[in-house]
């Protein structure tokens, strides 16, 4: 295994990159969120536009074709994406994450098949762990059998973000008849493969144009030589690498979009008059936007804690990680639902932007696991420092 952390680029690169990112989110970001929202799909066109701009391939490091930002650095960023449509949202973070799993488990050959390409932007990798009949863990059923250097592959997935256009699913199953952890496999299966159904589910309510799939797989063939890992560490490359750092990088979009909505906020009160007064002026109002400003930055400095101890390899990681991400994705439910009631009725009409802003928000309480998982984390992980 290799690590996977970016060791981090010069402050003068890095401020350019703020501003160039700045700018194009506060301007062609914003015409993309219209015409998104407006067509209800995502056009290929975006994800070429954010390929050739060099969006996708920021996060990885220099060896894999990458920008090689910090782990830091690259929240500063997404905080600044996620003020954007969620959409493009998703396709930065999915893009700028899915190499923290395949990469300390890949052969050179494997990172020449299936890494460098995912982080160049010329092929896309769904993450497809989440099942129908079950958890996202050890309990998950999707199985394989072995037959020679072939894995016959059985079994659903479903809410598989990118699943419907993606090139390949880095899909966690099982050897048929093991239990738990032991037996679990992390395949690289090419979207192509016979013996697969592939059904697009993405009417959901907020971060519009976002294609998900659910996957019925029936013994469809997957060579050997695309396993990552061995035998027995499948959910080790689904959640080791890859799923820590993607909690506390969906912490930080929450921060983000919690920013925008507050900046809506704050813009609608000071031009609304009310008996002569602008909201601005009304101690209610003033309140209100005091404490989402509080709650925000409270947020933020807890995700850039985990994630300089994530860096730093601290045994805290764990915890810490499952903190930001309760502890972001309850303050933007509060912010939204304040900047929402700041704009009185007229917030709830699909004319102002903070109705998709409160939509949006909504899908971060079940990103990378629900508050209720995260809590379940936090617990089992004081617990070890109480039976010490």
């Amino acid at each position: 295994m290799t690590n996977p952390q970016g060791v981090g680029i010069d402050q003068g690169s890095y401020e350019k990159l703020i501003t160039e990112v700045t700018e194009w989110v506060t301007g062609p970001g914003e015409d993309w969120a219209d015409r998104i929202e407006a067509s209800g799909e995502v056009p290929e066109e975006l994800w070429s536009e954010l390929r050739e701009r060099g969006y996708l391939s920021m996060a990885a490091p220099q060896r894999l074709g990458g920008k090689g930002l910090s782990f830091e650095q690259w929240l500063g960023l997404m905080e600044i994406f996620s003020r954007s449509h969620a959409s493009v949202r998703m396709i930065v973070h999915v893009v700028n994450g899915t190499w923290r799993a395949m990469d300390p488990w890949a052969t050179e050959e494997q990172r020449d098949q299936f890494v460098r390409p995912s982080v160049a932007g010329t092929k896309k990798v769904a993450f497809a762990l989440t099942e129908p009949g079950n958890g996202t863990g050890a309990d998950i059923s999707c199985s394989v059998e072995r037959e020679g250097d072939t894995y016959y592959l059985s079994g659903e997935k479903h809410l598989i973000t990118f699943g419907v256009r993606c090139d390949y699913w880095l899909l966690a199953a099982r050897l048929a008849g093991s239990t738990g952890h032991e037996g679990t496999v992390a395949l690289m299966v090419p979207r192509d493969v016979p013996g697969v159904r592939v059904e697009d589910t993405s009417q959901t309510m907020g971060v519009t144009g976002t294609d998900h799939a659910h996957m019925i797989f029936d013994r469809a063939p997957v060579p050997v030589a695309n396993r990552l890992g061995e035998e027995g560490q499948g959910l080790q490359v689904a959640l080791g690498g890859f799923l820590l750092p993607s909690r506390v990088s969906v912490a930080m979009s929450c921060v983000g979009l919690a920013e925008r909505a507050q900046e809506l906020a704050y813009d609608y009160a000071e031009r609304r008059v009310t008996f002569g007064k602008s909201l601005t002026q009304r101690q209610a109002i003033q309140f209100m936007l005091a404490e989402n400003e509080a709650d925000i930055e409270a947020a933020k400095q807890l995700i850039l804690y985990a994630a300089r101890e994530w860096e730093a390899g601290s045994p805290r990681s764990q915890a810490l990680s499952s903190m930001a991400k309760m502890t972001a994705v309850s303050m933007l439910g509060r912010v939204t639902d304040k900047a929402l009631q700041i704009h009185g009725g007229l917030g709830y009409w699909k004319t102002e932007k903070i109705e998709r802003v409160y939509r949006d928000a909504r899908a971060q309480r079940f990103e990378e696991g629900t508050n209720e998982i995260q809590k379940m984390v936090v617990f089992r992980e004081l617990q070890k420092t109480k039976t010490r």
